[in-house]
């Protein structure tokens, strides 16, 4: 089958192949590692306002910026660090931004102290089980739910920035807790055979 032969969802931008390889590779994969949903969540909230092609063209420049997003590095961030990564041409240079990162990450480190893992955390948003969606067009899809409102409200609550309902949306299309893959895109019928959850 052709390139052009395989259907995905409506929202890909096909004429970008970094774009691509992340929906093909990664977007809806249930993602259970701390350091790459860490990765997940810095890169989301770095998001707000902004298209997550912005972002993920700047993937490997933040990377580098936040130390290959280790929480516990990041979290000892100073004061001279966030001025020397708004001087970065790499990453989003937004001191609220920066500021949120190295904040998210030592409450990401008290969470995981709490629950054993971030994953065990956020997973349980979800009761443990990926949300299979039937989606058909770009209309379809909702910018919020409730579990994102639950779990927008929960991170806000114990003092998380930039991580409003939307952000938490795409944080779980992104990492598996919901699989927002269109009805006949061929990866969400490929995520649902390779993580069927009883």
């Amino acid at each position: 089958m052709s390139e052009k032969e395989i259907c995905r969802c409506p929202w890909l931008d096909i004429t970008k192949p970094d774009y691509v390889a992340y929906h093909d590779d990664e977007w809806g994969v249930p993602v259970f590692d701390d350091q790459k949903l860490f990765e997940y969540l810095t890169l989301e909230s770095a998001q707000a306002g902004l298209s997550w092609y912005t972002i993920l063209k700047r993937r490997d420049g933040y990377r580098a910026a936040f130390e290959n997003f280790d929480v516990e590095k990041v979290a000892l961030f100073t004061e001279e660090k966030v001025e020397e990564l708004l001087l970065d041409v790499g990453i989003i240079r937004h001191r609220g931004k920066i500021n949120a990162a190295i904040n998210n990450a030592k409450l990401f480190i008290s969470i995981q102290k709490e629950f054993g893992s971030f994953s065990n955390y956020m997973w349980g948003f979800v009761n443990h089980k990926t949300i299979v969606n039937n989606w058909t067009t770009l209309e379809d899809y909702p910018a919020t739910s409730k579990e994102s409102d639950a779990w927008s409200k929960d991170l806000k609550k114990r003092g998380f920035k930039f991580v409003g309902s939307t952000i938490c949306y795409a944080h779980m299309q992104a990492c598996g807790m919901i699989n927002d893959h269109s009805h006949d895109c061929y990866k969400r019928s490929q995520i649902i055979d390779e993580f069927q959850q009883g």
